[in-house]
């Protein structure tokens, strides 16, 4: 399946997923500054995505306890999620997020 990460400069990077993918671990394998710190605990946002509208209500509702990381997170929209607790369904080929522009690896 495909996954299209929109950077903040408006460059598309495609990154080839299986179902079952996490999609923080996806990002993170095409190189993309999604640190993920917590390492999918939901201790942190630095893996903060920005679904867009089109696929945003396809996805399963944000727990109460990512909405509360999401707080936390620089430049936050209304279609925002951890990309940590979006796990890769055969339905969601082709989904498309934005990387936000205060997004930084600081493992790199």
């Amino acid at each position: 399946m495909k996954i299209e990460f929109v950077m903040s400069n408006g460059d598309t990077v495609s990154a080839h997923a299986e179902v079952g993918d996490n999609l923080l671990r996806v990002a993170q394998a095409a190189g993309l500054p999604l640190e993920g710190t917590c390492e999918g605990q939901m201790a942190c946002s630095t893996c903060h995505v920005i679904v867009a509208g089109e696929w945003f209500d396809r996805l399963e509702e944000a727990s109460e306890e990512e909405e509360d990381m999401l707080d936390l997170a620089a430049g936050v929209a209304r279609t925002s999620r951890l990309s940590c607790q979006i796990d890769l369904t055969e339905e969601m080929d082709g989904l498309t997020v934005t990387i936000p522009a205060e997004s930084y690896d600081m493992r790199r």
